[in-house]
């Protein structure tokens, strides 16, 4: 059947101080995180207003996409729904169906397979579906991005530019840490994250010229009795060898495809203080946000679908499934085994 529509599906994000509470209780639904941790994590976004930089990305995102899409094909109107906050997915799919729309491709900003990057996002897609009833179209998620010359390539260039911000000799010898978001190590387990992200670290590093790096992760939320994935970036800031290795730290944070909280507080906040009284010089990369090059991407995607066009991938991985592959079995990014 012929797709008629795309749906860009993201996390969503405060806009106020009075979304604040309700979208964090959406984000952690069904999970008892006891109301003192939210009110913590809350105090985060209220140092910027209560504003997360994610929406008005994702209006770029989508604007730039219609552009591209208009300009060069296939000709498919595209829809925008979140996660945990409006526009939510439910509001999103019921537009489609009362405009008609039959299939829809939808595109994840989420680039590496996990529970949460991943599963989670395919079960609000169904649950969505489900909310509005039969007149729901039918929905196709793109695939996984992580080693797409689209991602990579962007990512090279924001690298490239953070390091430009030193001489040529301190950018080979300074330190590069990639970062991702933290995830419970049972759920990594289940699933392709620290694989797809080693990779996707790898390719860009060899981008421009690297083969020393190191993947850390931010922004860990769970119980301190239960095991996520280390080390942490704080952690691996404070190590003794950091100060030997080079007074310079370049930080990347790959996991994140837009800028939100998670970065701006984690990095641009705690990183950057921690790294100023340790007397190191941090510079923090940018992310793919709104970049041409990465709308093209998600075209290249659709395209893949639609008329099929080449599946581009880069290093030995190969493009990831579409859905029906080894690492989308049913058993493929559970929350644990």
């Amino acid at each position: 059947m012929p797709y008629d529509a795309i749906l860009l599906v993201s996390f969503g994000g405060p806009e106020g101080p009075d979304d604040v509470m309700p979208f964090l209780e959406n984000v952690t639904r069904g999970r008892n995180i006891p109301p003192a941790r939210l009110e913590k994590v809350a105090e985060h976004y209220y140092l910027f207003n209560g504003v997360s930089p994610i929406n008005e990305i994702n209006r770029s995102l989508l604007a730039n996409l219609i552009n591209e899409l208009n300009a060069h094909g296939p000709q498919l109107p595209v829809y925008w729904g979140n996660r945990n906050w409006h526009p939510l997915l439910a509001d999103a799919v019921q537009q489609m169906a009362d405009d008609g729309v039959r299939r829809s491709l939808a595109f994840i900003t989420s680039a590496f397979g996990s529970y949460s990057g991943c599963r989670q996002y395919r079960e609000d897609l169904i649950a969505a579906r489900e909310q509005v009833g039969e007149n729901a179209p039918a929905i196709d998620v793109l695939r996984r991005f992580y080693n797409h010359p689209g991602f990579i390539e962007v990512m090279i260039e924001r690298l490239r530019s953070a390091m430009s911000e030193l001489s040529a000799e301190n950018q080979q010898s300074s330190r590069l840490i990639f970062t991702a978001h933290s995830i419970p190590q049972a759920m990594a387990r289940c699933g392709p994250y620290e694989r797809q992200l080693n990779e996707a670290c790898r390719l860009v590093a060899s981008g421009v010229g690297r083969s020393d790096w190191q993947l850390a992760y931010q922004s860990r939320s769970g119980p301190p009795t239960q095991p996520w994935l280390e080390p942490d970036i704080l952690a691996l800031l404070r190590e003794p060898a950091a100060k030997e290795t080079s007074r310079d730290v370049i930080i990347c944070p790959i996991g994140f495809v837009a800028e939100h909280m998670e970065i701006v507080f984690d990095l641009d906040i705690e990183a950057a203080e921690l790294c100023e009284e340790l007397g190191l010089n941090m510079i923090r990369t940018g992310v793919a946000d709104a970049h041409p090059r990465f709308v093209r991407m998600i075209r290249e995607l659709a395209l893949e679908r639609t008329q099929g066009a080449p599946r581009l991938a880069l290093g030995a991985d190969g493009p990831a499934p579409d859905g029906a592959g080894p690492e989308c079995t049913p058993a493929c990014c559970l929350t644990t085994i």
